[in-house]
């Protein structure tokens, strides 16, 4: 995922390059109200600075062993359950946590799947409905669920593509869930986290493998 090296150095975090056009109009509302209206220029200053914090994306080291697989979102776990002979784990990001997704393990991208659905709030069990977007790993997939206020998914890989453990694979704005579709050779017994586990990308370890 790319960044803007330039203007991230304004911040004292690095955000990723959607959050500056996203901040624009309302920077650029509190540049124009300021000296006029200053309770709405300070409001709109804020929705700014907020935006681009919301936005942030941190560098993350994925642990060791190298086969564990890691957490693909910041968030807390909120779905666990078999679907056909496969695992499944939901991370439910909130308005607080880093909306930056990462590859829980290494693989290349066979393909990316928009499909578009309904917007309920991405804890809600109806949210699988939502619109999202499926990473296909071959082994794995990777689905980003849209929440009842997010309505951009940007993927940051495309097919052909070789993503490595903990690798940023894109991001979300504005409230989502994170689900992998884990591997066949990774049941239950080889799981780390529970529903209700708080989770970090590309750095928890959600479950073992061999």
């Amino acid at each position: 995922m790319s960044r803007n090296p330039p203007l991230s150095r304004l911040l004292p975090f690095p955000v990723v390059d959607e959050a500056w056009r996203l901040a624009l109009v309302p920077a650029l509302v509190a540049a124009v109200t300021l000296p006029f209206l200053p309770p709405v220029g300070i409001l709109a200053l804020a929705t700014s600075l907020g935006v681009l914090w919301f936005h942030r994306d941190p560098e993350r080291t994925p642990p060791e062993p190298e086969a564990a697989v890691v957490a693909p979102a910041d968030g807390t776990v909120s779905v666990v359950r078999e679907e056909g002979e496969r695992l499944r784990v939901g991370v439910y990001m909130s308005a607080t946590d880093v909306h930056v997704n990462r590859a829980p393990i290494a693989g290349e991208v066979r393909e990316v799947r928009h499909r578009p659905g309904a917007n309920r709030p991405a804890f809600d069990k109806e949210s699988e409905r939502n619109e999202q977007v499926a990473i296909d790993v071959g082994e794995y997939e990777l689905l980003v669920i849209a929440g009842w206020f997010a309505r951009r998914i940007h993927p940051a890989v495309e097919a052909g593509d070789r993503i490595e453990r903990g690798d940023r694979v894109g991001h979300v704005s504005f409230g989502s869930r994170a689900d992998v579709v884990l591997p066949t050779d990774v049941d239950r017994e080889h799981l780390l986290v529970a529903e209700g586990d708080s989770v970090r990308a590309g750095e928890t370890i959600i479950a073992e493998r061999e």
